[in-house]
């Protein structure tokens, strides 16, 4: 599918506006509440990862703020890094506004500017033409100079929870005319990472293949090339039942699927924590309208004394197994040395 096509969801759904803005209460508030007390910074740092709303907000801020779009200039920090383009944006925000009270660069991906860069950026921060306000967005907040930091009025953006990634998962189904299962919600929401972009990604492909307006777990799992729940089941029930060969089986079946054993390995923590919460809080009613009645009775068998072999100590294994995924070449060897380590406990 072309590129293109994968980005008609995510644009069509792009905040307009404060009130369309999701997941980011903390930030908009505060925003709204500095605008209307007319307390205006010079420059503000937006960071968090990706997909959750930094340019959305930026552009919405700007125009907020009264420029127009002739007044609002992006910037991607990553095509345009050098100290000559650092030098040619200090004689740019010289020049007056076209037709707006004032002008707004918006800097995206601002880490991946170079030191001599950064050096020159800062020579602006410092002494910013009083038309001018700067937004600077990034993914990666440790890589800006303290310096350039210190200069703005700093946001961080938060990553979505699954659940609040659901509820948007299911919203935007609804709006284009789909009808999603808990159980296939529940999968997009992994998938989309915290992330309302890629969340609509997911979708877009789903929506893209679906022959029908109906959208079940198995059709997500289909598209997508997400690990099946049966043998994400398997997986557990093999700790459940201390079947070591049983689940290296799991395993071996998601390997010869071409499965991303991240994403695995995040749809078993996910089952074991909801476990962990109705075995210490007795909360079924959450589990049930999460994940749909027949998985709740499986996350039931596991929190209950038939699981008492799953403990905090297996969910820390598990927790160490998805950290060190992305150093194995073999992608399947930490969680079958995860298996061996819990089940020899």
């Amino acid at each position: 599918m072309p590129e293109s096509t994968n980005q008609v969801l995510y644009r069509k759904y792009r905040p307009q506006n404060w009130k369309d803005v999701l997941g980011q209460d903390h930030i908009v508030s505060v925003l709204e509440g500095a605008l209307k007390l007319g307390n205006i910074s010079h420059a503000y740092l937006f960071s968090g990862s990706r997909g959750l709303g930094k340019t959305t907000v930026a552009r919405i801020l700007a125009r907020e703020l009264g420029a127009s779009e002739n007044d609002i200039i992006e910037i991607d920090g990553a095509s345009n890094r050098g100290v000559d383009e650092a030098r040619n944006l200090r004689e740019a925000v010289r020049t007056l506004p076209f037709d707006s009270k004032c002008k707004v660069y918006i800097i995206d991906e601002v880490h991946m500017l170079t030191k001599d860069a950064f050096n020159t950026l800062l020579k602006t921060l410092e002494e910013p033409p009083a038309h001018v306000i700067f937004i600077l967005a990034t993914t990666e907040l440790d890589k800006v100079l303290e310096t350039i930091v210190s200069r703005c009025q700093t946001f961080i953006f938060k990553k979505q929870n699954e659940e609040s990634l659901a509820s948007f998962a299911h919203n935007i189904a609804k709006k284009e005319g789909f009808e999603l299962s808990k159980d296939a919600a529940e999968l997009i929401a992994v998938l989309g990472d915290g992330s309302f972009r890629d969340t609509h990604g997911v979708l877009q492909k789903i929506f893209s293949f679906s022959k029908d307006k109906k959208i079940s777990v198995e059709k997500v799992e289909l598209v997508s090339g997400a690990p099946s729940v049966a043998l994400v089941r398997d997986f557990l029930f093999a700790i459940l039942e201390k079947d070591i060969a049983k689940g290296f089986d799991a395993v071996k079946k998601a390997g010869e699927k071409n499965t991303d054993m991240d994403i695995f390995l995040k749809l078993v923590l996910h089952r074991l924590r909801a476990a962990f919460i109705i075995r210490f809080t007795k909360n079924i009613k959450d589990a049930e309208a999460h994940f749909g009645g027949e998985e709740t009775e499986f996350l039931k068998r596991i929190a209950g004394t038939e699981g008492a072999h799953i403990s905090s100590e297996t969910l820390s294994i598990l927790l160490d197994a998805r950290v060190n995924i992305r150093y194995f070449f073999i992608s399947e060897l930490p969680l079958e040395m995860a298996l061996v380590k819990i089940l020899n406990n």
